[in-house]
């Protein structure tokens, strides 16, 4: 099992309290969210999973991607999930200079932008940092950009190739509660983890009676 927690510790949460790591709500709600697509291997798969349970989720979606693949992110525009930006090259901040690390962000949010500019859609500036890596002068900058930092309560494991499908999806349905954001992969990496795994939390999640609902998003 990897030594990163599954689900969220407390006390990390609290350390990091400008980052999002849950959702406060009244209502029976989970928010699925997809991380490095678009990809054609599994993307539209996972539209037409969450199409078919009435499932909202929020895509965080890497620039470089977009631009190979547009009318797959169209298709995640037309089916009314959030967007989130991933850095456009899923750079590592750890590794990455904060300005530089800034200016990869930018350059996928330009192209976000561009693509939904004839949308009625205008997201507000969610965040994920690759891999969770980010240093803490990286975040107080893109907090200062006005981005909100999306981190998870919830990790699924579907990337990791020693985790096994049943032990995915039990990693979700163990852990995840009442505004739980979970992560899966939209990548082919992940795929086959995913494929058992999503449309099995769906349906689990449904016969109690949960919403899937994508992170709030508003007008610029």
């Amino acid at each position: 099992m990897p030594l990163t927690p599954i689900k969220t510790p407390l006390f990390v949460k609290k350390m990091f309290p400008n980052y999002v790591w849950d959702i406060t709500t009244n209502t029976k709600s989970i928010y699925l969210t997809f991380d490095d697509g678009p990809t054609p291997e599994i993307t539209n798969w996972v539209l037409n999973m969450l199409k078919s349970y009435h499932a909202k989720a929020t895509f965080f979606c890497i620039g470089n991607n977009i631009e190979k693949h547009p009318e797959i992110f169209q298709n995640i525009i037309a089916d009314g999930h959030s967007i989130g930006n991933h850095t456009h090259n899923h750079i590592k901040g750890w590794k990455t200079k904060a300005n530089d690390y800034v200016d990869n962000i930018a350059k996928a949010e330009s192209l976000i932008d561009s693509q939904i500019q004839n949308s009625e859609l205008r997201i507000q500036n969610l965040f994920r940092p690759p891999y969770g890596q980010i240093t803490p002068k990286q975040g107080k900058k893109l907090l200062a950009l006005g981005y909100k930092i999306i981190m998870w309560d919830v990790l699924s494991f579907d990337w990791d190739k020693n985790v096994s499908e049943e032990t995915c999806f039990n990693n979700v349905i163990s852990k995840a509660t009442n505004g739980s954001i979970i992560v899966f992969h939209d990548s082919v990496k992940a795929s086959k983890n995913l494929q058992y795994t999503l449309p099995r939390v769906l349906e689990f999640f449904s016969k109690k009676n949960f919403l899937f609902e994508a992170l709030p998003q508003k007008n610029r």
